[in-house]
């Protein structure tokens, strides 16, 4: 059996536990160690990470069963077009990886983005990173390539949409 609460403030110690438990493996092979401790520092900050719940740019879900926490999604409206979701983040512990918290933690952002009358969800994913395929098999599709800056850095990114039908 699992759940999933909004997170709040008092939950960002799980988040970032878990974005450090997650990054390291999935960023390892394809980032250099400097950009992935720059992002998470900076992603995931508890200033950053209190201000986007606070001001209300991002949900946070946390999926936890009886043995813990597995992972964690955050979404909120695009800035660029409020008609559609865009996925800030999604992560699994990879020892979680398989057993269906990711398609959990989906299926809880398209139910709300149906609430909201809201049919189309974007994200952004590296372009080497593996999960791509997670994505595919959940119906995105890549819409186009996308590189953005983050600090001295650079995301090289796909950026794939998931249209519900309504």
């Amino acid at each position: 059996m699992f759940n999933i609460h909004v997170a709040n403030e008092k939950d960002i110690p799980a988040i970032t536990h878990i974005a450090e438990n997650t990054w390291w493996p999935t960023y390892s092979p394809i980032l250099p160690s400097e950009q992935i401790r720059y992002m998470l520092d900076e992603i995931y900050s508890v200033e950053t990470l209190s201000k986007a719940m606070s001001d209300g740019s991002e949900t946070f879900l946390l999926v936890q069963d009886e043995t813990g926490y597995h992972g964690f999604a955050s979404f909120g409206l695009r800035k660029e077009d409020v008609t559609i979701y865009k996925l800030h983040k999604i992560y699994v512990f990879p020892e979680s990886h398989g057993k269906g918290y990711g398609k959990i933690l989906i299926e809880e952002v398209k139910s709300r983005m149906r609430k909201d009358h809201i049919f189309c969800l974007d994200l952004n994913v590296n372009r080497f990173n593996p999960a791509r395929t997670f994505y595919e098999k959940l119906g995105f599709r890549i819409l186009r390539e996308e590189d953005v800056p983050v600090g001295p850095y650079w995301m090289n990114d796909y950026v794939m949409r998931l249209e519900l039908k309504v």
